[in-house]
C-alpha cells in the first residue's frame, strides 16, 4: 500500500481521472444544451464527479503518506474524507427525493451559498498555512477568493429567502445604498493593498486584520447587493449567483493547485455569466440595472390605473371553446409549478391533440423564478419535446392562434411591456398572446403578478379569467372533454 500512495505512477492515474473528469463536464454542459440530450449530459456530469471525487481521495492519500509514514494517520486521514462525503450524500440524496419541483430555485440558490462559504473557508485556512507578503499572486488568489466567496455566500442566503417568500421579493434598500456599495468595494481593495504588503511567514500576525474585516464587508455587501433586487429580477439573480459560485471555486482551486476545481468553477462561472446576460436580453435589460435596482419598485404607477372589467369563464365552457379550436398554445408561468398542474396539462394536452387540435407550449426566457424552469416541469409530465416552443419560435403565430391558455403566468405575457412606454417593464420582450382570437387566464385572483406590475391583458375584450387553483381548473376542463 505504501509503494502504491508513493509511486509517481498514482499521480499520472490521478491526472488522467481530472482530465476525463473534466472532458465529462464539459459533454454535460453540451448535452444539457438540447432536451433529446438533456438526460444523457446529466449521466455525463455524474459520472465526471464520481471521478473527481475518487481522484481527490487517492490525492489526498498520497499528500498524506509522503508527508508522513503513519499509517494509522493516514487511516484516520481517510474516514474523515470518506464520513464528511457520506454525511453529504446523504442529505444530497433526501434533499433531491424531497423537494418539490416549485422549491428548486431556492433550493439552487442554498446550493451556491455553500461554494460561497466554502470558497471563504478554503482562502482563510490557505492564508492560516501559508501568510502573506511572499507572494503576490498568491495574495490575490486568496484576497479574491475570499471576497467573491462572501459575497456569494449572503446573496445566496438573500435569494434563498426571497424565493421562499421568507423575506418579502420588493427591492429593500439603505439610503445611498449605491454609494455604500461603491465604498464597501473601494474599502476592500484598499484592505487587499495592506495585506499584500504585510510580511507574515504564519498567518498569525496582523495580516489576518485586513482579510476578517474584508469578509464582514463583503458579506454586508452581498446582502446588500441582492436585497436591493426585486422579484421580477430573480430568474437573472439565480444565474448571476450560479456564476459567482463558479468563480468562487476556481479562486479555491488556485488556492489549492487542484486543476479540475478550477476548470469545474471556470465551466460554471462563465456558464452563468453567459445565462445572466441571455436573462437580461430576454429582459431588455442590461446586468447593471439589474444591480442596480429590480423590476417591482414603490413607483409602479400603473396599478392605480382603471382598465375597466374582467370578464370570467368557466371550466366547461373553456372545455367547449378549446374543443372547436384548431390551434392552442399554452403559455406556463409559476403558477403551474406552484399548482403542481403540469400533470393535468399534460393530460389536457394529449387529449386535445387526440381531437386533432394544434396544441403547442410557449416558453419564455425567464418563465419561472429559474432559468428552465418550465422546460424541466413539461418533460417531468412527459410533454413531447417538439411542442415546447422558445419565445422567439412561437410570437409571431399567435396571430393565428384559436386560444391560449395563460396558466400561472403574468409579467411574461403583459403587453404593457410593448405598448406603455412608462411601464416598469417598458420594452422587456414578451409573448404577445394577446394576439390570439380567445385568451384564457388561468388565475387565482386579480392579485399583480411576482415583479407587482399590473397586467392591462386581464382586461382585454378577447381574455377570460378561469379563477381557482390551476391544477384543479384544468382537472376540470379534461373532465369536460
Amino acid at each position: 500500500m505504501n509503494e502504491f500512495l508513493t509511486s509517481p505512477h498514482l499521480y499520472g492515474l490521478i491526472t488522467g481521472f481530472y482530465i476525463i473528469a473534466g472532458l465529462c463536464f464539459i459533454g454535460a454542459l453540451a448535452g444539457l444544451s438540447k432536451h433529446e440530450t438533456a438526460k444523457q449530459g446529466n449521466i455525463l456530469g455524474m459520472v465526471g464527479m464520481a471521478l473527481a471525487l475518487v481522484a481527490t481521495v487517492l490525492l489526498m492519500a498520497q499528500q498524506n503518506q509522503l508527508s508522513t509514514a503513519d499509517v494509522p494517520h493516514l487511516g484516520v486521514a481517510v474516514l474523515v474524507v470518506l464520513t464528511m462525503m457520506a454525511t453529504g450524500a446523504v442529505i444530497g440524496a433526501w434533499r433531491s427525493r424531497t423537494v418539490e419541483m416549485t422549491g428548486m430555485p431556492e433550493l439552487i440558490a442554498l446550493l451556491h451559498s455553500f461554494v460561497g462559504l466554502a470558497a471563504v473557508l478554503v482562502g482563510i485556512n490557505s492564508y492560516l498555512q501559508h501568510g502573506a507578503g511572499r507572494d503576490t499572486v498568491h495574495d490575490i488568489e486568496v484576497f479574491v477568493g475570499v471576497f467573491i466567496g462572501a459575497v456569494t455566500f449572503t446573496g445566496s442566503i438573500v435569494a434563498n429567502l426571497k424565493l421562499s417568500a421568507k423575506m418579502k421579493s420588493a427591492p429593500l434598500t439603505l439610503p445611498g445604498r449605491q454609494l455604500l456599495n461603491l465604498a464597501i468595494v473601494l474599502v476592500s481593495v484598499g484592505l487587499g493593498m495592506w495585506f499584500s504588503l504585510v510580511q507574515n511567514d504564519h498567518g498569525d500576525g496582523i495580516g489576518l486584520l485586513p482579510l476578517l474585516v474584508m469578509t464582514a464587508l463583503a458579506l454586508v455587501l452581498g446582502f446588500h447587493l441582492v436585497s436591493a433586487i426585486g422579484g421580477g429580477d430573480m430568474p437573472v439573480v439565480v444565474s448571476m449567483l450560479n456564476s459567482y459560485s463558479g468563480w468562487a471555486a476556481a479562486a479555491a482551486g488556485f488556492l489549492l493547485g487542484n486543476d479540475l476545481l478550477i476548470i469545474t468553477g471556470a465551466l460554471v462561472g462563465s456558464s452563468g455569466a453567459i445565462l445572466s446576460y441571455i436573462m437580461c436580453k430576454a429582459m431588455n435589460r442590461s446586468f447593471v440595472s439589474v444591480i442596480a435596482g429590480g423590476f417591482g419598485q414603490a413607483s409602479v404607477a400603473a396599478d392605480d390605473r382603471d382598465y375597466g372589467e374582467h370578464r370570467e369563464i368557466q371550466a366547461d365552457a373553456a372545455a367547449e371553446l378549446l374543443a372547436n379550436a384548431s390551434s392552442v398554445v399554452i403559455a406556463p408561468g409559476y403558477g403551474m409549478a406552484v399548482a403542481q398542474a403540469q400533470y393535468p396539462v399534460a393530460e389536457l394536452t394529449s387529449k386535445l391533440r387526440a381531437k386533432g387540435v394544434d396544441v403547442r407550449f410557449g416558453i419564455h426566457p425567464v418563465a419561472g423564478r429559474l432559468p428552465g424552469h418550465m422546460n424541466v416541469l413539461l418533460a417531468e409530465a412527459k410533454v413531447p419535446y417538439d411542442i415546447v416552443l422558445e419565445m422567439d419560435e412561437i410570437n409571431d403565430d399567435f396571430g393565428e392562434t384559436d386560444v391560449v391558455l395563460v396558466i400561472g403566468a403574468n409579467d411574461t405575457v403583459n403587453p404593457a411591456a410593448a405598448e406603455d412606454p412608462s411601464s416598469p417593464i417598458a420594452g422587456m420582450p414578451v409573448l404577445e398572446v394577446w394576439n390570439a382570437k380567445d385568451v384564457i387566464v388561468f388565475k387565482r385572483s386579480m392579485a399583480a403578478g411576482y415583479a407587482g406590475v399590473q397586467n392591462p391583458l386581464f382586461f382585454r375584450e378577447n381574455t377570460q379569467m378561469l379563477f381557482g387553483d390551476a391544477k384543479d381548473r384544468v382537472g376540470d376542463i379534461v373532465a369536460s372533454l
